[in-house]
């Protein structure tokens, strides 16, 4: 048991500490797809789409993926073109607190 313990104690903290790493790397990849689908939209129209259900229903997304740290679709934090008002400009994480880096997720 006591090796067992040992063992434990060793692997737990590095498995915790890769499942985060997982969701930054994760977060960073929805994000980056996102935007793109939104630099594309942007091309085509010369506007910026009304909504991130728009980027779906125009065929830029497949669908809205998962925050993956509020594990929720409709979390996104959607910024709007500073001249326009009106629209998705930029999209970043609903999710409060910090990357491993120290850097905010809702900054990403």
């Amino acid at each position: 048991m006591a090796i067992i313990g040992v063992l434990l104690s060793i692997a737990a903290p590095r498995y915790f500490n890769h499942v985060e790493r997982a969701r930054e790397n994760t977060l960073r990849q929805s994000l980056a797809v996102m935007r793109d689908a939104i630099d594309k939209f942007h091309a085509d129209t010369d506007s910026y789409p009304a909504s991130l259900e728009e980027l779906v229903s125009k065929k830029y997304l497949r669908s809205i993926p998962e925050d993956p740290h509020t594990g929720n679709r409709g979390s996104w934090a959607v910024q709007a073109p500073p001249d326009e008002g009106i629209g998705v400009f930029d999209v970043h994480s609903g999710a409060t607190g910090n990357t491993a880096d120290g850097v905010p997720l809702s900054e990403l």
